[in-house]
C-alpha cells in the first residue's frame, strides 16, 4: 500500500487518499471467523431495493444499482446501471455495499466498512470462484470490476437478502463507488422500491456460521479507503514546497 494523490477533472480537486491499490494475492479458502456465508433462501417474492446515485455537483457518475427477490426466493438477481464514471486511468472501478447507510450530508466515509456478517475483512481479495467465502457486500469482489463506460449487467448473488432480520438483508445499508484505490467517488442508500420485505421466513443454508441481526450498527471502521478533499493549490504549493 502506498499513499496517493488523485486529480480529478471531475470535481476540479484533488482527492488525497492514504491508501493504495488493493494488489495482494487471493489465497483460495480463506473465509470468515464466523465460517462461510450461508445461501439465502425464502426471500419474499417481488421485493426491490434500489439504491438510486445523486446528482452530485462533486462527480459525474450516475445510475442505479437495484436488488430483486429471485423468483424462487433463493438469492437475490442484482440490475447494476452507471455511466459517467471517470478517466479509466482511475480503474478498474469498485462497488460495494457498505454496512451503514450514508448520512443526510452525504459522507460516503460515514458509511463504514463492506457488509460482512461473517467476519471475513477486505484481505486477502476476495477469491469469486468461491463467492461463500467473500465478503457478503463484496459485489466487485464476487461478481466483476466495473470496468467501462457506461457499465451494465445483472447477476444473481445467492449470499445476500431482502427481508429484515438476517446479517445478509441489505435494504437498510448503502452501494459504495470507489476508483481501483478504494477512493470513494459516491454512494447512496438503498430504499424499497417494490413489494413488501417487513416480515419473511427467510432462512439460510449451505454455510458453516450462523449470522442475524436486523439494523446496522455502528463498529470500527475497518475496510475502504478515508478520502479527504481539499483544494489543488494547497496540493500544489505543497508539492513544489516538498521538492524544492
Amino acid at each position: 500500500m502506498y499513499s496517493a494523490v488523485v486529480a480529478t477533472a471531475l470535481t476540479g480537486l484533488v482527492v488525497v487518499n492514504a491508501v493504495g491499490p488493493i494488489d495482494g494475492t487471493i489465497v483460495p479458502g480463506t473465509t470468515g471467523k464466523l465460517g462461510n456465508a450461508a445461501i439465502v433462501e425464502n426471500n419474499p417474492v417481488g421485493v426491490t431495493y434500489t439504491a438510486v446515485l445523486p446528482n452530485s455537483p462533486t462527480t459525474g457518475i450516475r445510475g442505479y444499482v437495484a436488488g430483486t427477490s429471485n423468483a424462487n426466493g433463493t438469492g437475490v438477481n442484482f440490475n447494476i446501471n452507471l455511466y459517467g464514471l471517470p478517466d479509466a486511468s482511475f480503474g478498474p472501478f469498485l462497488y460495494h455495499i457498505h454496512d451503514q447507510p450514508v448520512p443526510a450530508n452525504g459522507n460516503c466515509t460515514a458509511t463504514l466498512a463492506h457488509q460482512d456478517p461473517y467476519i471475513r475483512g477486505e484481505m486477502p481479495p476476495c477469491d469469486p470462484t468461491q463467492p461463500e467465502t467473500c465478503q457478503s457486500g463484496d459485489l466487485a469482489g464476487k461478481h466483476g470490476n466495473i470496468t467501462t463506460s457506461p457499465f451494465q449487467t445483472t447477476f444473481l448473488d445467492l449470499y445476500l437478502s431482502t427481508a429484515r432480520g438476517p446479517g445478509s438483508f441489505f435494504g437498510n445499508r448503502s452501494i459504495v463507488i470507489h476508483t481501483s484505490n478504494t477512493t470513494r467517488l459516491t454512494c447512496a442508500n438503498f430504499t424499497l422500491t417494490s413489494g413488501n420485505s417487513t416480515s419473511s421466513n427467510s432462512t439460510v443454508s449451505g454455510g458453516n456460521g450462523t449470522v442475524t441481526g436486523s439494523n446496522p450498527v455502528s463498529s470500527p471502521f475497518t475496510g475502504g479507503a478515508a478520502t479527504a478533499f481539499v483544494s489543488a493549490g494547497v496540493i500544489v504549493a505543497g508539492l513544489i514546497a516538498f521538492m524544492l
